[in-house]
């Protein structure tokens, strides 16, 4: 008998609450997951519905921010995690709620939501804020990533990594998102052994993660690929498939999954 794979999501929600109103219950009811992380919930626990916060047959974990109404990830997995870790050790990225490490086994999934660029004036004041929070998660994951570990570092990167990755590249060159230093850090972490898992199966033009909600955009797939599962060298071994679902309509981000040979849990 062969094993089944397990099927690991990332999903932007842009407001677990709002997305739980557009049939995010009944997308993970028919998802076939056995772990979802999840970016952007911008909801205290305590503000979700119970069969949201903690729905039957899984274990859930969120971390929100400090300021009500912002951030926040969370995770549902089938199993429960051995560990569990919300700390980047700095509290300008803790206060913000954009991580969660969970362990199994052997296998290490970050869940993060990094930050955007852009300032409250859309000014990219915020863009060194992002560099510093990409390049101390490096940091925290080079020992475990470089000594063969396997780590799985999903989420809202916030960053198209290259033209293909946008449907329009020359209008964005100076927006936060598609900056040379924002696809410079990304490149590093790939340089670095790290794979996009979409990229390893997926070459082609026109996959997107992401669409502005004005009228008409998503549609027209005027969009960008800002979500992404990079599995380190000893992860991507295990790797079968990688996905994106731009039919799931919950939120203005769409899911992305791989597939992963149940052994890299063991």
């Amino acid at each position: 008998m062969i094993d089944k794979k397990l099927r690991f999501y990332s999903y932007n929600v842009n407001g677990l609450r709002a997305c739980t109103r557009k049939g995010f219950r009944e997308w993970l009811k028919t998802s076939r997951a056995d772990l979802v992380g999840l970016q952007e919930v911008r909801a205290k626990p305590e503000q979700l519905e119970d069969d949201v916060r903690d729905p039957k047959r899984w274990h859930t974990h969120f971390v929100p921010a400090e300021r009500p109404g912002y951030s926040g990830v969370g995770l549902y997995s089938r199993e429960p995690a051995d560990e569990l870790e919300t700390s980047l050790g700095e509290e300008r990225f803790d206060s913000e709620g954009r991580l969660v490490f969970a362990r199994f086994g052997p296998l290490l999934i970050v869940n993060g939501y990094f930050p955007n660029g852009s300032g409250k004036n859309r000014d990219n004041s915020r863009v060194p804020y992002k560099l510093d929070f990409y390049r101390a998660l490096f940091e925290k994951l080079e020992a475990e990533r470089a000594a063969g570990g396997r780590i799985l570092v999903m989420g809202d990167f916030n960053t198209a990594h290259e033209a293909r990755d946008l449907a329009r590249p020359k209008a964005n060159e100076k927006t936060s998102g598609f900056l040379p230093e924002e696809r410079a850090e990304l490149g590093r972490w790939l340089d670095s052994g790290w794979t996009d898992t979409f990229r390893h199966f997926e070459e082609g033009t026109g996959h997107y993660s992401w669409w502005s909600q004005r009228f008409g955009v998503r549609a027209k797939n005027i969009g960008w690929r800002i979500d992404y599962i990079l599995a380190s060298p000893g992860a991507m071994e295990y790797v079968r498939g990688a996905r994106i679902h731009p039919t799931v309509m919950c939120s203005d981000h769409c899911p992305i999954s791989v597939d992963l040979d149940p052994a890299i849990r063991t």
